[in-house]
């Protein structure tokens, strides 16, 4: 896992040294004008590393203070445009996860050294994505649509939880607008996340030794991003998402709200980077946590 973390660092730390570093700031940089809801030109590159650490010492499961509980999600995502209309992407996701719980340090979940019965890690999915804009008169509207196969064995293992085994067909709805003037933007997004599979089976120990949890079930997260831009290179944002799954057959209802904000800069033409905090402020079936977010994303 140290050895996929340090790649994708490579890998874009390389591409930065390879890019002009101009302060070219005509017609708005890649933070302003390629929002998630536009699309790349053919032969153009997208990637993005995002790096999401949730931790939590209260859940809706109990009162009071738990033991803190760690999960790191760390992603690789890479398109590139293949349509001349800008109107169709295609890509890959890889997804790493490290999780520690029993009271553990959060940042533990940075050692990756798989303690037994404290932490667990390992490279737990890939999706091939296909992105899309449905209508050719709005460039602001785009489809993401994923099928996640899950690479592990067992979802939870020795009392760790390590990811979801099951598939995931996901379809992410985006869209943004620009008010007049430039400074001031609204993004907003609809995921779905269809989960199919055997359901899961529990030994002596509630070790999973088939499915997953979250199998049979819908997951809807609508959210908003309103994001204020100081200067074409800087913009600060604020954000809420509501997440609800629901049951298909699998005996398991959940939902929360979270709330948060964050910020991104543009560090060259090609380079940007972002930071986001959220807090899960209510829920049902679900911790009440807080999330700290760092991304990197590169175009050329």
């Amino acid at each position: 896992m140290k050895h996929f973390l340090i790649g994708a660092l490579c890998l874009i730390a390389t591409t930065i040294y390879a890019q002009d570093n101009d302060d070219n700031e005509i017609g708005g940089s890649v933070i302003q004008t390629l929002t998630p809801s536009k699309l790349i030109a053919k032969g153009q590159y997208d990637i993005k590393w995002f790096n999401n650490l949730y931790t939590q010492t209260e859940s809706t499961f109990t009162d009071g203070d738990e033991p803190r509980q760690s999960f790191l999600t760390s992603s690789l995502e890479a398109f590139t445009g293949v349509s001349e209309n800008r109107r169709l992407n295609v890509g890959v996701i890889l997804e790493v996860r490290s999780n520690v719980i029993g009271g553990r340090d959060a940042l533990d979940v940075f050692s990756f050294d798989g303690e037994r019965g404290t932490a667990r890690s390992g490279l737990t999915s890939i999706a091939p994505v296909v992105k899309f804009v449905p209508f050719a008169s709005v460039n602001n509207f785009s489809i993401q649509s994923s099928l996640s196969i899950p690479l592990i064995d067992q979802e939870t293992e020795q009392g760790v939880f390590l990811d979801q085994k099951g598939f995931t067909w996901q379809n992410r709805f985006f869209f943004d607008h620009t008010f007049a003037g430039g400074d001031w933007q609204v993004f907003a997004e609809l995921n779905s996340e269809f989960n199919f599979g055997k359901e899961a089976e529990q030994d002596e120990n509630f070790d999973t030794v088939n499915g997953s949890f979250a199998n049979n079930s819908l997951n809807l997260t609508p959210g908003v991003f309103l994001s204020y831009f100081p200067s074409a290179k800087f913009t600060v944002l604020g954000l809420v998402q509501h997440s609800q799954r629901i049951d298909l057959g699998n005996d398991f209802e959940q939902d929360f709200t979270a709330v948060g904000g964050g910020a991104k800069y543009q560090l060259t033409d090609e380079l940007n980077l972002e930071a986001l905090y959220t807090n899960f402020v209510r829920g049902n079936n679900t911790g009440l946590g807080e999330t700290f977010n760092l991304g990197l994303r590169v175009v050329f």
